[in-house]
């Protein structure tokens, strides 16, 4: 998670000479990642990237504690001013009388609460506000501020509530039950299934959305004049399944979900009666609630050294060892070879075993210093040619060509199959009943979608398709489609023999009636005399391809390279009328076999009737002469008049 600290909120905790720049930078090689540092007039703003299992550093307080145990490594002198407070003689206790608690511990670990009566709604001060509102936290009033705060410093989330709007002055913490509503803060009602921790009070409404959102029949307002101050834990695992099935993320609810340290709630809620009195003008409660029935026992974790020098690849001496643990709070004692550490209770939620120590004793030594070494031993071969890689060339090859990638579903309805796809037994609905075996169906539908919204598209997908074997899971083989809209057919194709060209794939289209085309308007892709693909023009007008992607990889063909000749070409444009249903690709081979020393024809233009061919003439071994050309090019017109019909048109 991502939090904001001003440098002089952290300095209130950390006594040091260093400047914002080395503790971004000395906390970034030791412990959380500080991303950037903003000037704010003659402040810094630190922005700070906290790890998941490190919750205890997602606090001002917290970043100074691991400041503490960072700076000294890079010779830089820290102090940490220990949490501080004028209520620390208030008593902690079972039972008071402004309140009635029944808490079920295995929802909440630790409930305490204060009545602080006759205080004062106002605004908070100005230090108070650019310190919450430059943690990018909006100030209310004094009474929010003071829970955000908290919240902000030491890492631990408050709630208060309207004491005189608790009826019965009577709490349950318990689980909701499915069907019942609650009403959050936001004026927002949500409906329960149950088995979220919910607070009842003693007249039996739900007043509190608990480790999520308040309530907003308890909520603190204008006319309060008695507030009870509440700080707890609760189990991590409700409050998370909580705020994602509702929808209701709040920075609360992202702490308590990680699970937080029980022992936190004393300091917090002190501090918190601290505010009220200097802010608020309240008056608290000499006597806490504490509903805290198995209290914090400290975890005991034994490991030899033999174990760190292992894990580290270096020795680091018991003395050191000793140091580094003692600045982040462990307690530790050897016993010969074996070392005993005392984790804190903020640690107990990350640090669970032998290579939990191991890495907090490395990254204070820091992972910068531990020796680097090459790996020795065989090179490996080189890796197979990717698929990966493969696809990706295509992809980026098509939308070169102006094609837009898009992905439709794996599950179609029953029009969209054949008789044989495999359906499900137990489909969500009847769009998705089928395993598709074409691609075909599902990019026809998407373009008929977008037929009106765009003047021309070219639509393509790579994705797999499932052919159904007999007594065996479905062949899932990767297909490439396309379809094209507003396009000519030539132009279209075009497009497919680009793609053929870029993969360096000599492929012949040959005219063949395929299923789904309109009659003689489809051709077969081959290589060698075997499919590879097909395209033609569908009964919507649209123009649709398709590829098998591992025929086209097995396609390629090694670069060839030749001399650039060293005579130059003779160009010229020739043009005839043909007969209708003339194949283009026919005539250019024919063209091809006049002479030798045509170098290459292509089709230049049409109109009507009339083909325009470029030939370019080539000898090898000579310059040609126009004499030379005028002897092919008679051959030309002939052969084509001979085999097609075709008249050469001045």
């Amino acid at each position: 998670m991502d939090i904001k600290i001003l440098d002089s909120w952290l300095r209130e905790y950390l006594d040091t000479l260093a400047t914002p720049k080395q503790i971004a930078e000395y906390l970034s090689l030791c412990g959380p990642s500080v991303e950037r540092i903003n000037k704010i007039g003659n402040d810094s703003l630190y922005e700070i990237e906290v790890t998941t299992n490190r919750i205890d550093s997602a606090s001002v307080y917290g970043i100074a504690r691991e400041a503490l145990a960072i700076l000294p490594r890079f010779k830089v002198p820290a102090k940490l001013e220990r949490i501080k407070t004028e209520s620390a003689s208030y008593s902690f206790v079972k039972k008071v009388p402004y309140l009635t608690a029944i808490v079920d511990p295995n929802l909440c670990p630790r409930f305490t609460a204060v009545l602080i009566k006759n205080v004062n709604i106002d605004h908070s001060p100005d230090w108070m506000v650019k310190r919450l509102e430059a943690c990018g936290v909006r100030a209310i009033n004094n009474v929010v501020d003071i829970s955000n705060y908290i919240m902000l410093g030491l890492g631990q989330p408050v709630h208060t509530f309207d004491y005189d709007k608790i009826e019965g002055s009577k709490m349950i913490l318990r689980e909701s039950k499915r069907g019942e509503k609650i009403t959050t803060l936001d004026a927002k009602v949500f409906d329960l299934t149950g088995g979220d921790i919910v607070i009842e009070d003693g007249g039996g409404r739900l007043i509190d959305l608990a480790g999520v959102m308040g309530g907003a029949l308890s909520m603190v307002d204008d006319n309060t004049k008695n507030v009870l101050l509440f700080v707890q834990t609760y189990d991590p695992t409700r409050i998370r399944k909580t705020s994602m099935g509702l929808a209701q993320r709040t920075q609360a609810a992202a702490i308590f979900e990680k699970g937080i340290d029980t022992e936190l709630v004393s300091p917090a809620i002190l501090t918190a009666i601290d505010l009220f009195k200097t802010i608020c003008k309240g008056n608290p409660e000499k006597e806490i609630l504490n509903v805290y029935p198995k209290a914090y026992k400290p975890i005991k974790i034994l490991i030899d050294n033999e174990l760190i020098i292992k894990k580290l690849g270096i020795e680091v001496s018991k003395k050191d060892i000793s140091t580094y643990l003692g600045s982040l709070e462990f307690e530790s004692v050897w016993h010969g070879n074996k070392l005993e550490v005392v984790v804190p209770s903020f640690r107990t939620k990350d640090v669970l075993g032998e290579e939990d120590v191991v890495e907090e004793i490395a990254r204070i030594y820091g992972y910068h210093n531990l020796p680097s070494q090459i790996m020795s031993g065989v090179i490996p071969n080189e890796p197979p040619q990717s698929d990966f890689a493969f696809e990706t060339n295509i992809k980026n090859v098509l939308v070169g060509l102006g094609g837009n990638e898009i992905y439709t579903l794996s599950l179609v309805p029953k029009e969209f199959v054949g008789e044989k796809a495999l359906g499900l037994k137990n489909p969500l609905g009847v769009d998705s009943e089928f395993l598709r075996t074409s691609l075909m169906p599902s990019l026809l539908s998407a373009a008929k979608t977008n037929i009106g919204t765009f003047e021309n598209f070219h639509l393509f997908e790579m994705s797999n398709v499932y052919i159904p074997r007999k007594n065996d899971l479905p062949e899932e083989r990767m297909t490439l489609a396309g379809i094209l809209y507003g396009h000519s057919y030539r132009n279209s194709k075009g497009v497919i023999e680009a793609l053929l060209s870029k993969l360096n794939i000599n492929a012949k289209f040959t005219a063949e009636d395929i299923n789904g085309f309109s009659a003689s308007h489809s051709v077969t892709i081959k290589v060698d005399g075997n499919d590879i693909g097909f395209m033609g023009i569908t009964n919507d007008k649209l123009i649709y391809y398709e590829f098998s992607v591992s025929k086209l990889m097995s396609s390629i063909k090694p670069l060839k390279f030749q001399e650039i000749p060293k005579y130059p070409a003779q160009i010229e444009d020739i043009t005839f009328t043909l007969p209708d249903k003339t194949l283009i690709g026919d005539v250019i081979n024919e063209i091809y076999k006049v002479q030798s020393t045509i170098y290459k024809v292509e089709l230049k233009d049409t109109y009507n009737d009339a083909c325009t061919f470029r030939v370019e003439y080539l000898d090898p071994n000579k310059t040609l002469t126009n004499a030379d050309v005028e002897i092919t090019r008679k051959e030309i017109i002939a052969s084509v008049k001979n085999k097609f019909g075709g008249n050469i048109k001045e």
